[in-house]
Order: C-alpha cells, then sequence, then structure tokens
C-alpha cells in the first residue's frame, strides 16, 4: 500500500485518515530492519517511542539525514570514527526547521568521511551500496541519504553539497537531486568541510518533493553570517505554472562522456524541444579550471575546519582521523603556507572570479546550463582507490557550478547498458530555484524519467 508513496502523498494519506503518522514511521523502520544490513545505509537510527503528531508541513513524516547535521540528542558523526560518541546539544538549522514542521527524523545516513569523497568509501564505518548493484558505489558523499531514497527506506533525505555530493549520487542512484543556490540554505549546525562551498538540500522521488522541503528549509538564519537575506518563493506553487525556457548547451560540458550517458542526455535535450524550451549555442570556461580552483580552495578550507578536531573540544584525538583527512589537511595546510599562498590559494581565487563571471554572462542568454552531474554511471566498489582525485574526477561537471554558487538539479533520464541509472543536471542563475525546479518538473511530467525511480523501488518491495 505504501511502497513507493512520496511526501505530498504520504502527507494526503494521513491527512484523509487511511494511515497514522505512526504506521508510516513503523513501516519504514520495518523497511530500514530488513535491508539496511545489506546496504550500510544507516548509523543511527531515531527509534524513539514518541508519537508523531499530525499536524505541520510534515505531519510526522520520516526523512533521513546525512550525518553531518548536527540533531539534538541523536548521535552525529560525519562518518568518522572521530566522532564516534558525539551527541549534538542542538540542531542544525535545517533539521531544527524540519522538527519545527513535525518531520520524523528517522535516521542519520552514512557518507564519506567528514564529506571528503565521491563514493562514500571513506566512510569509517564502511562504505554503502548501491541498490541498484551492491557491488558498486552509490556514490558520495551523500551516498547513504541517495541509497537511503533509492531502496525506500526513507521517502526523502537531507544531504549535502560542496561540489556534487548531491547531484552525483542522486545520479548514480536514480533520484531527484537538488542542489540550492550557496547561501539559500543555512549551513549553520552541518560539519563544515568546505565553507565557502557547502550547500545542504534535499534528495525525493520527485521534484515536488524537493521544492517542497526547500520551501521549509531556505531562508535567512541569523545564526549564518553567509545565509542570504532575499526572499524564498512558493517553490510548490511556481513549479506548477508551465514556463517557457531557454536551455544552455556548453560543449565542454559534453567532452568525456560515456555512449550511453551521452545518448541519454541528447534525448533529453529532445524532450525539453517538445516540451517548447529553446536551446542556444553558448561558450562557457572549460570544467577543466575549475578541477585545480576546487583542489585548492577546498583543501584549504578543509585543513583551517579541521583544526578544531584536536581532541579537547569534540569526540577523540587526531590520530583517528583517516588517510582521506590527512591528505586534504596536508594539501590545504600546504597551499595557505607562507611561500604559497600567492602562488596557489590567491590565484585560485583570482580564477574562481573568472568563473563567476563567465556564468554570470552566460545567464543573460539562457536560463539554464544542461549537462550531466557525472560522465559515467556507477563504479564498481574500490575503483576509488586507484584515484588521488577520484572526486574531482567524477565531479567534473559539478564544480564550475560549485565553485559560482549556482543552483543545480539531477534527475534520472534512462539507465544505461548495464541497468545503471543515468543523471541529468539543470545549472540555473543565481536564487533562481523556482525556475530549476519548474524545467525539471516539466520533464518529470513529459516522461516520468522512463521509469527510473519505480524500477528502482521495485527491486525492493515489501
Amino acid at each position: 500500500m505504501l511502497l513507493g508513496k512520496t511526501l505530498t502523498q504520504l502527507k494526503e494519506l494521513i491527512k484523509k485518515r487511511e494511515i497514522t503518522p505512526v504506521e508510516v514511521k513503523e513501516y519504514f523502520l520495518k523497511r530500514i530492519n530488513k535491508f539496511n544490513s545489506s546496504l550500510n545505509v544507516f548509523l543511527t537510527l531515531n527509534d524513539v517511542d514518541e508519537v508523531p503528531e499530525s499536524r505541520g508541513a510534515f505531519v510526522g513524516l520520516p526523512i533521513a539525514v546525512k550525518d553531518n547535521h548536527c540533531t539534538k540528542g541523536v548521535r552525529t558523526t560525519a562518518s568518522a570514527k572521530v566522532l564516534d560518541n558525539f551527541i549534538p546539544p542542538y540542531d542544525s538549522t535545517v533539521t531544527k526547521r524540519l522538527k519545527y514542521e513535525n518531520a520524523f527524523l528517522i535516521g542519520k545516513t552514512n557518507m564519506d568521511a567528514w564529506a571528503h569523497g565521491s563514493s562514500t568509501e571513506t566512510s569509517d564505518y564502511g562504505a554503502t551500496k548501491n541498490p541498484w548493484d551492491l557491488t558498486r558505489s552509490p556514490g558520495g558523499s551523500s551516498g547513504g541519504s541517495s541509497a537511503a531514497v533509492s531502496a525506500y527506506l526513507a521517502p526523502a533525505a537531507i544531504g549535502s553539497e560542496t561540489a556534487g555530493s548531491i547531484r552525483q549520487p542522486a545520479s548514480w542512484t536514480g533520484v531527484v537531486g537538488l542542489k540550492p543556490t550557496y547561501g539559500r540554505v543555512p549551513r549553520y549546525g552541518v560539519i563544515a568541510m568546505g565553507s565557502s562551498l557547502d550547500c545542504p538540500g534535499p534528495l525525493t522521488l520527485n521534484v515536488e518533493d524537493a521544492a517542497y522541503i526547500l520551501s521549509v528549509i531556505a531562508g535567512h538564519d541569523i545564526h549564518d553570517a553567509t545565509s542570504s537575506p532575499l526572499p524564498t518563493e512558493d517553490y510548490v506553487t511556481e513549479i506548477k505554472k508551465k514556463k517557457p525556457f531557454t536551455i544552455g548547451i556548453s560543449d565542454d560540458y559534453f567532452e568525456g562522456l560515456d555512449k550511453d550517458v551521452a545518448t541519454a542526455l541528447e534525448k533529453s535535450i529532445e524532450v525539453f524541444k517538445k516540451l517548447g524550451f529553446k536551446t542556444k549555442k553558448i561558450k562557457l570556461l572549460s570544467p577543466n579550471y575549475a578541477i585545480s580552483v576546487y583542489t585548492i580552495i577546498q583543501r584549504a578550507e578543509v585543513s583551517s575546519n579541521l583544526a578544531r578536531y584536536d581532541g579537547i573540544r569534540y569526540g577523540k584525538d587526531r590520530t583517528f582521523f583517516g588517510d582521506e583527512a590527512k591528505r586534504r589537511i596536508m594539501l590545504g595546510t600546504y597551499t595557505l603556507s607562507y611561500g604559497y599562498y600567492d602562488a596557489f590559494y590567491k590565484k585560485a581565487q583570482k580564477v574562481r572570479t573568472l568563473i563567476i563571471q563567465d556564468f554570470k554572462r552566460a545567464f543573460q542568454d539562457v536560463d539554464f546550463v544542461i549537462g550531466t552531474p557525472t560522465p559515467i554511471t556507477a563504479l564498481k566498489l574500490g575503483e576509488f582507490s586507484k584515484y588521488p582525485f577520484f572526486g574531482e574526477l567524477m565531479d567534473k561537471f559539478n564544480e564550475p557550478g560549485s565553485m559560482a554558487g549556482i543552483p543545480g538539479i539531477s534527475i534520472p533520464i534512462g539507465l544505461d547498458s548495464n541497468g545503471l541509472p543515468i543523471g541529468m543536471q539543470l545549472m540555473g542563475n543565481y536564487f533562481r530555484e523556482s525556475d530549476v525546479l519548474n524545467a525539471a518538473y516539466q520533464f518529470e511530467q513529459e516522461t516520468d524519467y522512463f521509469g527510473v525511480i519505480k524500477k528502482g523501488i521495485e527491486r525492493y518491495k515489501d
């Protein structure tokens, strides 16, 4: 009865009193108990006995939360043994706003430790498996959150993205993943990786649920000086207004794609044309520039953010850092050191400004830039160790938008020859989440994502 129901559908069932919030909660806890051992999605469950209330935007609906969001009284580890026993005394702004609307935060999902990675394999608690193929990675660093939704262990989840960590796992597990504009959703209470880059956002079964969650978690926060004071919109209403858009196509964002990915992307462009969208060739800076810029800036910010974990303030001492964290700390410290700051960090910030200006020029002529979150479909577990900069390679097409701070969404557009999900992304102008969601919603209504999401859930029947 409940298998595959979206947040909004579950809300309607509760409203009609066809089911209670308690029954919904118990349904998903039962599914987690059945499938979590094989998928390794949840690190901590919030299986308290309190009865969810039938009020608020989420009326007791269960939502999974990436384990780098602080949750008051519930263990929060960032998938790192340094924080193995950390119980936050407060909620992140995102979790606090969800709780205020009576969402039930059902559990904390696995991730790359400290969000350092794109495969969830750097987790100190073991890798999460891709629900479509247990020998493959779900992507990362929000791999646990995307897998939770893909296998329907939760109808929706919260992730975070620094440079692809929502869009890439959404693509590899066949769900919808929204990365908002930097500052649109507050970062307060999210364990920081790259402070000038991090963006919390939703992973869902459809666009409406993504808009639904965004409408609650977006908006200025007095605890976060980087959160935007600009007013939010009624995203759910806005997505249902049929709007004409122009999609920008840059050849640099189509280079090096797997054949199946390229074919699916071309097919998707034809769907947009059928819907009345216009397309226009544009020229953007090569995404390769963003790889170098991101590597330098992100490592520099990591070295600063991880300095606070000294074994005194939180959890365990620095000997518990994993290899990936140590590598990033060392590289970041090097680029910020005397004699190298100007040569690396300062120069990277200058190129970042050029990337920002490049997107601003493009958005004078088009509404979106189309592409894919990652050039290939899900890799086998273990492939990560072969590439020192695996994340940068997998997130090549995400990093320019992340460096610029613009919004983007990943949606399923088909399956490859191995039966694995393929994702498409649309990147939009600053604070135009409503447009990005609207275009994705039109595509969803036309195609139903070619049945990808439904096929994924059917693999995990009750």
